[in-house]
C-alpha cells in the first residue's frame, strides 16, 4: 500500500475472514492490508478488533465491491436454503 491515509472498510475478530476480505479486494486491483494484532481467543478481538483498511483514495471502489460481494453472499445462500427439506419433507 502506498504511504498516506488508510481507511478501514471492514472490522472482524479473525484474522481469517479480514485475510480473506483483504485478497477478494486485492485480486480486484485495490491494495488492501490486515492491520491489528490476532488473539487466539476472538472474544479478545472485540476489544481491538481486526481491521482491513485501504488507501483513502480507493475507499469507494472498495466499499462498492464489499456490497456486491455481501449481496452475493446473501443470494448464494438463498438459493441454497431452497434446497433444503422443509419439515414437511420426509428426510
Amino acid at each position: 500500500m502506498r504511504d498516506g491515509e488508510f481507511k478501514t472498510v471492514a472490522w472482524f475478530t479473525e484474522e481469517v475472514s479480514a485475510q480473506i476480505l483483504a485478497g477478494m479486494l486485492n485480486e480486484n486491483g485495490i491494495a488492501a492490508a490486515v492491520f491489528g494484532s490476532n488473539s487466539s481467543l476472538n472474544a479478545l478481538n472485540y476489544v481491538n478488533p481486526i481491521e482491513v483498511k485501504v488507501n483513502a483514495a480507493d475507499y469507494e471502489a472498495a466499499m462498492k465491491l464489499v456490497e456486491e460481494d455481501r449481496k452475493a453472499a446473501e443470494e448464494a445462500l438463498e438459493r441454497e436454503a431452497e434446497n433444503w427439506p422443509s419439515e414437511d419433507d420426509d428426510v
